[in-house]
């Protein structure tokens, strides 16, 4: 088989909606390592866009599986529940940065958990309006579009979208936008578009995912708490991407002295099998009727076992302190290199959310053609990097945190050279 004639496979049966990045096709796949189906070895630092943190087929996630395919694959949990879900909510209640007692509702994606989360804020409030941010990512569902701060590629043609959505500022030192520019944003929303008691929730992302690994500062997390206090409004963490130890910790809102009032979460909680949930106070949490959450697939066994060994290998391997290691190196790596590469406007990280930005040195401006040689250059020496960012002009790593050590130091290798060119 090979690569070509898959690409041609493709474009003839799948619609050009669903955008593919790679040329070459999946054949097997190990920890940080992919193989293609010519035999072609890749160095992965996109993990399923940061759903493998616990790495490709993890020894304890792939047994966990096999030992609940052995006793069943799908009952309903609202159907037919099983111990498995609420032992998984019960861990989950523990560690989640919540206030007070938790309570953890299972979905599918990541755009089902913060669609969920959105229903749970206005049952909760009796509020209708949500804020966001630009710049932020919350799904392709057509609330999470709404949610979402960015319109190419997620919401062109797709419109109108649901109402009472407004989007502030996120704060952005590279660009000059500051906490105080960020939450005056907040108040011109509530003088020209909608009160603040009739706001049920305030959305972001800790760190913005497609937004650029921008990293939201102490005070802003803390003013935005105060803001939500003052008017009743519930303060809701989208960590979706920076979920389970990516950013040096299980939880990213874990690094600042508030919490949240609901945390989302998805891709690596369940180590490549497709489970989201819905983290919060126990009293919000409840707002919702009997059957008013669910789903038919949501808390499926396969997946809840699976998330069973990624809490389990996260604590064993202390993938929490790793992260902070290997993103540390990376920034060393990233701000040597700097040095000999003008077009580095800025390094972004927590733990090993690590970003790096391009700008055109001759003009300041956003450089998305430099980010995608970049791309290019390690890709031809097999090393996969995602880009991201409103301009594009940002790569990410989102490499497993279970990485050998060789291997990340081959792969920063590459990247050193692909900087170089």
């Amino acid at each position: 088989m090979k690569n070509a004639e898959l690409n041609q496979r493709r474009l003839d049966a799948t619609p050009r909606g669903i955008g593919v990045m790679c040329g070459y096709y999946a054949d097997r796949a190990e920890n940080a390592t992919l193989w293609d189906v010519e035999g072609n070895k890749i160095i992965d630092f996109a993990a399923g866009i940061a759903v493998l943190n616990t790495g490709h087929r993890h020894p304890k996630v792939v047994a966990a599986i096999e030992q609940q395919l052995k006793s069943f694959t799908h009952t309903a949990y609202q159907i037919v529940p099983y111990e498995s879900y609420v032992a998984l909510a019960e861990r989950i209640n523990q560690r989640a940065p919540i206030d007070g007692p938790a309570k953890t509702a299972f979905f599918t994606t990541g755009a089902e958990a913060v669609e969920n989360a959105v229903k749970i804020a206005r049952a909760h409030t009796g509020r209708p309006g949500v804020i966001t941010f630009g710049g932020g990512f919350h799904g392709r569902t057509y609330m999470t579009m709404a949610l979402t701060g960015k319109v190419a590629p997620y919401k062109l043609g797709f419109g109108p979208f649901p109402g009472s959505v407004f989007h502030g500022q996120y704060p952005n030192a590279l660009y000059g936008v500051s906490t105080q520019d960020a939450m005056n944003s907040l108040e011109r929303i509530f003088k020209a578009d909608i009160e603040p008691k009739q706001v049920a929730a305030i959305v972001l992302e800790p760190v913005q995912g497609e937004g650029g690994f921008n990293v939201a500062p102490p005070e802003f997390m803390q003013a935005l708490r105060a803001l939500c206090d003052e008017h009743g409004i519930l303060l809701v963490a989208d960590e979706v991407q920076t979920g389970f130890a990516r950013t040096g910790k299980l939880f990213a809102m874990e690094h600042y002295a508030v919490k949240a009032d609901l945390i989302t979460m998805a891709k690596s909680l369940a180590g490549g099998m497709p489970l989201s949930g819905v983290v919060g106070r126990a009293e919000v949490m409840d707002a919702p009727a009997p059957g008013g959450l669910g789903g038919t697939y949501g808390g499926n066994p396969l997946a809840v076992a699976a998330a069973h060994a990624v809490l389990d290998v996260i604590d064993e391997e202390q993938l929490c302190q790793r992260a902070q290691r290997l993103g540390q190196h990376l920034v060393e790596v990233l701000q040597h290199a700097r040095e000999t590469c003008p077009a580095i406007a800025d390094i972004r990280a927590q733990g090993s959310m690590v970003a790096v930005e391009f700008n055109d040195p001759a003009t300041g401006k956003p450089s998305p053609d430099f980010t995608r040689q970049v791309q290019q250059k390690a890709q031809q020496e097999g090393l996969l990097l995602l880009s991201c960012g409103v301009n594009g002009n940002v790569i990410r790593f989102l490499y497993p945190l279970t990485i050998p050590d060789d291997q990340f130091t081959e792969a920063l290798g590459i990247l050193s050279r692909a900087l170089a060119q």
